[in-house]
């Protein structure tokens, strides 16, 4: 059974936009010296949609040989191609992952029947080794399997057991529990809901699958510990001094054009990416079309570490301690973040 914290890790590049692979390996040693509960290769935090599949193999090898004998490791190989989901699911096999994450196919909008008989199945039946996690976030997609369909694919195929869970919706959480019954593993694909999912008890689910623990894996852990212990309090003490990183999911913005005022949407990994550019951690620029925040968009992500920071110092401690880096210092300096958006809309 999965349960705690995962990372969804990001990947990251130089600035000819070119896979960082030694910085990769830092960032994969960074995550297991702060206890995480395992790692994601290549989800949509880490870019797929512009990793080609050689580099997307290279991510997923990475992170298996990195977390091997220390934490678990998934590899993200799902796409809106059965063909390529199980090529990429037997790169992840051969490497020696624990599970592979298999994302709605997005765009060419299977329905939720045909996603359970043409697209997840196959990896099932192919690779019954592993554990095969359908991801659910149908804002991203346009499609979505139904709780219905992963209570079919779990009592035909023992090894899908498991959802990550982006849908937004509690009641289709909930639904979920209910089709599924109590061993099915329920991990939350939204920081900021992972506190309501763990403790609901239509919902019940046993960790997330974790986009901030890029940059607090040590404090998301605890959080999700304490959850699962039962320490309700505890866990609602360090919820509030994680909340402001919460934001940085999406980050939205007022922008004015000589057209009038429109909103932009920084949308994950961009604004975690800049945090981590920011605190001197080795995240490298976004790959094309994805490219740099407004100002107005720094200035929010600056605004929520300095609140971490000022009131709770010891989530970033660990950035510090690992990277030789001055926390107060990153967040204080304009030049550590000059570069990281463009100058107008």
């Amino acid at each position: 059974m999965l349960k705690g914290c995962f990372t969804a890790l990001v990947t990251p590049f130089t600035n000819d936009q070119q896979l960082d692979r030694g910085s990769l390996e830092r960032l994969i040693e960074f995550q297991v010296t702060n206890g995480i509960s395992g790692l994601l290769a290549v989800g949509t935090t880490g870019e797929s949609p512009t990793l080609e599949w050689q580099e997307h193999n290279d991510v997923t090898r990475l992170v298996c040989e990195g977390t091997r004998g220390k934490c678990k490791s998934i590899a993200g190989t799902g796409s809106n191609s059965t063909r390529e989901t199980l090529e990429g699911s037997e790169h992840a096999a051969k490497f020696g992952a624990d599970a592979v994450l298999l994302v709605d196919p997005y765009y060419n909008g299977p329905s939720s029947l045909e996603i359970r008989r043409e697209y997840v199945a196959p990896v099932a039946k192919r690779f019954p080794e592993i554990d095969v996690i359908p991801y659910v976030i149908p804002g991203r997609t346009g499609t979505q399997l139904l709780p219905e369909d992963l209570a079919i694919l779990y009592k035909e195929y023992p090894n899908v057991r498991t959802v990550k869970e982006a849908t937004g919706s509690l009641e289709n959480m909930a639904r979920t529990r209910e089709c599924c019954g109590d061993d099915y593993t329920i991990l939350s694909g939204d920081d900021d809901k992972t506190f309501e999912m763990i403790t609901s008890d239509a919902i019940r689910a046993s960790g997330v699958i974790s986009v901030l623990s890029n940059i607090a894996p040590r404090a998301l852990t605890n959080f999700v510990n304490l959850l699962l212990e039962g320490k309700r309090t505890e866990a609602e003490g360090l919820l509030k001094s994680l909340k402001p990183l919460f934001g940085l999911v999406t980050v939205k913005t007022r922008e004015d054009t000589p057209y009038g005022p429109v909103t932009c949407r920084a949308r994950n990994p961009l604004a975690v990416k800049t945090l981590m550019n920011i605190l001197g951690m080795p995240a490298g620029p976004c790959r094309q079309p994805l490219g740099k925040m407004t100002k107005k968009g720094v200035q929010a992500v600056l605004e929520a570490a300095h609140t971490v920071q000022a009131n709770a110092p010891e989530i970033l401690a660990p950035v510090a301690e690992f990277f030789n880096v001055d926390i107060e210092e990153r967040l204080s300096n304009e030049a550590n973040w000059k570069d990281l958006s463009y100058e107008a809309y």
